[in-house]
């Protein structure tokens, strides 16, 4: 029971929710879907559980040819899904028979999608978790993203196809490339100065093309820092967005020297530079459905106001929300 791969995409890669969780202290980050909104509900739509294994297609689908039959569905962004050569509709469960041919295009609006199948792929775990961490190559099928040849193995199907995710269900992808994206302040606030404070959240902020599954680099303005970022003992380091090295929240907007990069999935557990603010993990598929060259405007929220925003996000991810075509 496989589906082989005629054409990768463009780092297509397996990924299950909510990855590989308690390890990041032994440099084993959560990895996981960008978008966990969209992936978990693919998952629903062929009747797995949400945190079954899957496939995160990064701006560029592959073509997969389909050994055995099955459902699937494609969700996140917006692209084109062609069945032998015939469109067939995101955000709802279809059915694959064996020796057809699944193509997945070029992400028109927003930059990840989520293919599900019935049963998930069977890629081994490892601490738990069956998702890919390119930076030490593991998870998935060899620690890589998909290649020519390959043969993704999948589980026994179950469910049945001709299901929808109601539309008010779905994450809203910015249409015209411009982004709200929460933030909670701290861990390090204090070592930015008020105008600081006062640009970050006051002007738009440019995604890098030196962004990926580790970091989210941003394009903006000089810092200014408080008097405690000047005046420090040497090993706090020479900079003042040096600081003496710290565990990292996943979300922290780690500064290092004068560039902000938000740390994602595959980031980091510790280092030696101030994170100010911290995106929470509700906002996560607003980054995951980015490109580069998106705005992104920063909002300060509470910490409760960051925990509502998560639940909001779980609240969508529920069975309930499908309906049947």
């Amino acid at each position: 029971m496989t589906i082989s791969v005629e054409k990768p995409g463009a780092q297509t890669c397996v990924q299950d929710y909510p990855g590989r969780v308690g390890y990041w202290n032994q440099g084993f980050p959560p990895s996981g879907p960008m978008d966990s909104w969209s992936f978990r509900l693919a998952n629903l739509l062929v009747g797995n559980q949400e945190g079954t294994s899957g496939l995160e297609i990064q701006l560029m689908g592959p073509t997969l040819r389909f050994d055995v039959d099955s459902i699937a569905a494609v969700t996140g962004a917006e692209l084109d899904v062609k069945l032998d050569g015939q469109l067939v509709e995101q955000w709802t469960s279809f059915h694959v028979k064996a020796g057809q041919k699944l193509q997945i295009g070029i992400a028109k609006q927003g930059a990840r999608a989520y293919l599900a199948v019935s049963g998930g792929f069977s890629a081994p775990q490892l601490l738990g978790s069956a998702s890919t961490f390119f930076g030490a190559g593991i998870g998935g099928f060899d620690g890589q993203a998909l290649s020519v040849g390959q043969k993704l193995p999948i589980g026994a199907q179950r469910g049945e196809p001709g299901w929808t995710v109601l539309e008010e269900h779905r994450p809203p992808i910015s249409s015209d490339r411009r982004w709200a994206i929460e933030v909670v302040a701290g861990p390090n606030d204090d070592w930015i100065d008020d105008a600081a404070h006062e640009r970050f959240l006051s002007i738009d902020w440019k995604l890098s093309s030196q962004s990926g599954r580790t970091g989210y680099r941003l394009e903006g303005p000089d810092w200014t820092f408080t008097e405690k970022a000047v005046d420090k003992g040497p090993e706090h380091g020479s900079e003042p967005s040096n600081i003496l090295d710290q565990g990292y929240p996943l979300g922290g907007i780690n500064l290092g020297g004068q560039t902000p990069i938000i740390l994602v999935n595959d980031a980091p557990s510790m280092g030696g530079f101030i994170c100010p603010y911290t995106v929470p993990s509700g906002a996560f598929w607003k980054l995951g459905q980015s490109k580069p060259g998106d705005l992104y405007r920063f909002t300060l929220r509470t910490v409760e106001q960051a925990q509502d925003l998560r639940r909001m996000v779980d609240s969508h991810c529920n069975s309930s929300h499908l309906r049947e075509i």
